[in-house]
């Protein structure tokens, strides 16, 4: 084959290359849960800037009783950024360049995905965008990988209708879970895994219940009463309560366009063994003069847990109240 023709072929195969990487950025995206890339040289990863990045985006996880990264992170060279490392639902891209810029790019190399490109004159001009944008980077992130739990969730649901009639709501929940209780105002479902399992609980107080002076000492109040009445372990005179070693994380938000608080701590079984992480959303339904709750809690003492944690987040961030 002659020079020329081997030229001509070879930027042929250039051009179609770039081609389809520009005319194909919506891939879908394949990634575990929790997972972001950070395109990044390796000399800025591994001083100053990297140091910022892992404070920020692997930081443990509030409410788990061993400490977990928020993210799990991939880091790549910028020289190398294709691939694989382009598929992940979020990434962040750090470099050095002659001007300071903050950009999200939404869907840039697969869909869904969040491109987060950060660029500084000097290391200390890139960890201070990183620092000023790194709490809307985060919501944005956790955003994403709970639309993506939610989606995987519906490739098979439990019948809710059980749980439509009492509450007059609706979740969407694996079909790998099963109802273990019903009460008149509780309902408790669980899904077994390997030494251990999930749960997921649902009920339903006045709306005095909670005072907004005291939010958190009477969250843990009716959270330890339901235990009382419903959660037992397998020995005698065992029930839920509330660690107190550790005061709960507590913060506001909203679900289903209601205000509600939003409780993480660590739950023990009383005069046993057993204990484990728990997440909780007290939601302010007005409309139905109640407090509506919503708690996950598992039980996997050799298991990892933030990602067991965050199927049971992403199931309750789905709820819907029906009118």
């Amino acid at each position: 084959m002659s020079k020329t023709l081997f030229l001509w072929l070879f930027v042929a195969f250039l051009a179609a290359s770039c081609t389809f990487k520009k005319d194909k950025p919506t891939d879908e995206s394949s990634a575990a849960i929790n997972t972001i890339s950070v395109i990044i040289d390796d000399q800025l990863w591994n001083g100053e800037v990297g140091d910022s990045i892992r404070n920020k985006f692997a930081s443990p996880v509030l409410g788990l009783p061993q400490e977990e990264p928020l993210f799990s992170i991939n880091q790549y060279p910028v020289k190398i950024f294709e691939g694989f490392s382009t598929g992940t639902r979020n990434i962040l891209i750090v470099k050095k360049d002659d001007e300071n810029k903050f950009e999200m790019k939404q869907n840039e190399f697969a869909t869904p995905q969040n491109a987060f490109h950060i660029s500084g004159t000097t290391s200390f001009e890139i960890i201070e965008l990183l620092e000023k944008n790194a709490p809307d980077i985060i919501k944005k992130m956790k955003a994403i990988e709970i639309a993506q739990n939610q989606k995987v969730i519906k490739d098979s649901l439990i019948d809710t209708k059980k749980i439509q009639k009492k509450f007059n709501i609706d979740l969407l929940i694996p079909s790998k879970y099963e109802y273990v209780m019903r009460r008149k105002n509780f309902i408790w479902l669980k899904s077994e895994i390997v030494s251990g399992n999930t749960s997921l609980i649902i009920y339903q107080i006045p709306l005095q219940s909670i005072s907004p002076n005291n939010a958190v000492n009477d969250i843990v109040k009716v959270r330890d009463s339901i235990g009382r009445l419903y959660i037992h372990g397998s020995a005698y005179s065992t029930q839920m309560v509330t660690e107190k070693a550790y005061s709960p994380y507590f913060s506001k938000t909203t679900l289903a366009g209601n205000k509600t608080y939003e409780t993480k701590g660590t739950w023990q079984m009383k005069n046993d063994f057993m204990s484990g992480p728990f997440i909780n959303y007290a939601v302010f339904d007005k409309a139905h003069n109640r407090i509506l709750v919503l708690e996950g809690f598992c039980y996997a003492p050799s298991k990892q847990k933030r990602d067991l944690m965050f199927e049971l987040e992403s199931i309750i961030k789905s709820l819907e109240i029906k009118k």
